[in-house]
């Protein structure tokens, strides 16, 4: 199977492209804003990142052509795939476990948002929609499309000035980003960034908005191309012993993170 082949036709080519109109139309700059002012309280529950790994066993991503197993498996087959080539980055296997925990927002106790607002491809808000992100087409019925702050491909922000001053559209990792930081993870700034960014394919995958960037955003973009191979191209159909690699993922997350965390 080839993967991300968004106009395959395949039974789920309606679902994603419905998924993306909405996602292209309901996330804006202010809707962002909210997101990240509400869900950045971490109010919801208290629980550790194992507990939430399971949890994460009831989600279903509509956006993704590609997967049908459980979320679980999808994050251990990438994370032992890298275990397997980068043995001593011990951050990355770890990286890879919980870089989509952020899709809990999908549940009911995490206010059960639609998927548009969890899952998909991540871009900028603040400037103008590059012409690289898939189904584009429907950025037309966007409130920000015609708002002139927003319309130059600079929009609200300066050239250099940083990843971390971008507006970006509202999902899994930016939640997930917010709880790795607020519950102050000793994760490298690499950790981090493939977390908040992974879903950024415009930027890995066809260099837009790279003008955006700082020196630091260059020097994590190549841990994330290395994770990025890894993410999309592990599904495979070989299962996981998730008992036998438990141990070490739980060690791993000892190591870096607060027996609980606030999420």
């Amino acid at each position: 199977m080839i993967h991300r082949d968004y106009n395959a036709e395949t039974e789920r080519r309606k679902i994603v492209e419905e998924f993306y109109r909405l996602s292209h139309i309901n996330q804006t700059y202010d809707f962002v804003k909210r997101m990240r002012e509400e869900y950045g309280k971490l109010d919801k529950v208290e629980m550790s990142i194992w507990e939430c790994c399971e949890l994460l066993n009831e989600v279903v991503d509509d956006s993704d052509p590609d997967l049908d197993e459980p979320q679980i498996e999808h994050l251990l087959q990438t994370a032992e795939a890298i275990r397997k080539d980068y043995p001593n980055e011990d951050w990355l296997h770890l990286t890879a476990l919980i870089h989509d925990l952020g899709k809990v927002l999908l549940l009911p106790s995490f206010g059960g948002l639609p998927q548009w607002a969890v899952v998909g491809d991540t871009f900028p808000l603040g400037c103008a929609f590059d012409e690289s992100i898939v189904h584009h087409k429907y950025f037309k019925d966007n409130d920000d499309y015609n708002n002139p702050a927003y319309s130059t491909k600079n929009g609200i922000y300066k050239e250099g000035c940083g990843l971390d001053n971008v507006v970006i559209s509202w999902g899994h990792d930016d939640y997930m980003y917010l709880v790795a930081k607020e519950n102050n993870t000793t994760l490298p700034s690499a950790g981090l960034f493939i977390i908040r960014y992974h879903s950024f394919y415009r930027l890995h995958k066809s260099g837009a908005y790279k003008y955006l960037m700082n020196e630091e955003d260059l020097e994590n973009l190549k841990w994330l191309k290395i994770f990025n191979k890894y993410d999309l191209y592990s599904k495979s159909k070989v299962r996981v012993d998730v008992e036998k690699v438990k141990p070490y993922y739980l060690s791993l997350i000892e190591k870096y993170f607060p027996t609980k965390l606030r999420w």
